[in-house]
């Protein structure tokens, strides 16, 4: 009995000595630098927001947030890094739609549920795609690229950031409405995309308005459509796909902040501190709708529910 009494205060000082240190370490949460993975390769629209939002976390976290890049099978390889992450608030994700919605059922890939195995913190951005040709393609509008590519069967290539990523299915939907005869180019991300769309290696793409504005404005690229159903403030020149005669067409898509499952208990009272470090990260990281602008992220901007693409718009 006395052996038996003397286990349990054992256990019990064990419990409280554990419970005490999981309680300052969640108060000094964080206490060393946050890693921030990107699906993208460098220099894309993801990885250019990431790392804006990454400055604007850091500062209001007090802490320095890394950005790495897990490029490939469409955002999904660091998406499904994320999911598979200790829940130690150390590890985020920044997310694009399409490594969550569209890619893993295109790919057919079991790496992740994206409705169980993540700790959804907030909306970040949402975004509209801009279709771009290369400034030795004749083309001038839409239905030009369109003449052309029926007249040129085996010439007209297209790029995309992987199988699945908005962009490919952007040109995919035109491919479909048009009935025109394209060739699907998967790339690790958008910039390199961009870099052979300006050589003229590939014919078009779509990229996210924020990070082709710069190749519009230096002539590198030209602008045929948007794909919103209205047009962009920053390119207002530039129609959308609807008025360029292709009926209800209109792709936009959004950045999210996930954290590995469990970083948020399934109540309160089961994990107080992983409670309180998704809750102190959701607070960091809320005023970035009133914070991002602009003139910060060009045309992608901060997101607000069931807003259109490129309004303001704050993390849920």
């Amino acid at each position: 009995m006395q052996i038996r009494s003397l286990l349990r205060g054992c256990a019990l000082v064990a419990l409280l000595a554990t419970a005490a240190t999981t309680a300052q370490a969640d108060a000094q949460y964080p206490d060393r630098p946050l890693r921030l993975l990107v699906g993208y390769a460098p220099g894309g629209p993801v990885d250019t927001t990431a790392r804006v939002f990454a400055k604007y976390l850091g500062d209001k976290l007090g802490q320095t947030v890394v950005v790495e890049n897990r490029a490939g099978a469409s955002g999904m390889i660091a998406s499904d890094a994320t999911a598979k992450a200790a829940p130690d608030g150390y590890l985020l994700g920044f997310a694009a739609s399409p490594s969550l919605t569209i890619s893993p059922l295109v790919q057919n890939s079991k790496l992740f549920d994206p409705r169980k195995d993540f700790t959804p913190i907030g909306m970040v951005v949402d975004y509209t795609n801009v279709l771009l040709i290369g400034p030795q393609i004749p083309a001038r509008s839409v239905s030009e690229l369109l003449d052309y590519a029926k007249a040129h069967p085996d010439a007209v290539s297209f790029g995309s950031a992987g199988v699945g990523a908005s962009n490919h299915l952007s040109a995919e939907l035109l491919k479909l409405q048009a009935q025109a005869p394209m060739l699907h180019v998967p790339y690790r991300g958008n910039s390199p995309a961009m870099m052979d769309v300006v050589s003229g290696k590939i014919t078009f793409m779509f990229d996210i308005t924020s990070t082709a504005i710069p190749f519009i404005k230096s002539g590198k690229a030209r602008a045929l459509a948007v794909t919103s159903r209205t047009r962009n403030p920053e390119l207002p020149d530039v129609p959308t796909m609807i008025e360029a005669g292709l009926k209800d067409y209109e792709v936009v898509g959004w950045y999210a902040l996930m954290a590995p499952p469990g970083c948020r208990s399934r109540s309160r009272r089961g994990w107080p501190g992983r409670w309180r470090m998704s809750r102190k990260i959701r607070r960091s990281a809320r005023p970035w709708s009133k914070a991002a602008t602009p003139s910060t992220l060009a045309t992608a901007r901060p997101c607000r529910r069931a807003s259109t693409a490129n309004t303001p718009c704050g993390p849920t």
